[in-house]
């Protein structure tokens, strides 16, 4: 059982209410319609709406949102911090009671993002880095894999 980024399987779920499914591959939606692939969206878990203000993780990764080091902020300036702490706990929950070992992710997602996120200037500039809920999902030993 895996679990992976809903927006890659066609929910519209992303920040401006638009989904990833063009990034799916053939294989990953025949996973899916098995029903070996479980779809979560952080952002939404932590309370957040859909569509809402595009956020950016200020200047470093989600490990150090985690560890108290810095923020995660909306383009608007808006502290969403513990909505995305939140979600990535709320995965964290649905991986640990599923026994699930596999979360797919994308890149630049302050949540989802795997290997690169922007770098909170919202000017597209992208860093190395994971997203929170990625870097909470590696802490506790589940395997992060990159659509």
């Amino acid at each position: 059982m895996k679990l992976c980024s809903a927006c890659l399987l066609g929910l519209e779920c992303r920040y401006d209410g638009k989904s990833n499914l063009e990034k799916a591959s053939d294989k990953l939606l025949q996973e899916f319609r098995e029903g070996g692939i479980i779809p979560v969206c952080p952002e939404q878990l932590g309370g957040l709406p859909t569509p809402r203000i595009a956020s950016e993780i200020q200047g470093m990764s989600g490990e150090h949102v985690l560890e108290g080091k810095c923020k995660v902020l909306g383009k608007d300036g808006e502290d969403v911090t513990p909505q995305f702490v939140k979600g990535a706990y709320e995965v964290l929950k649905i991986a640990q009671s599923l026994g699930v070992t596999e979360y797919i992710g994308v890149q630049k997602s302050p949540s989802c993002g795997c290997g690169k996120t922007y770098d909170g200037t919202f000017t597209r500039n992208l860093m190395d880095g994971d997203g929170v809920t990625v870097a909470l999902l590696k802490r506790n030993g589940i395997f992060v894999k990159l659509l």
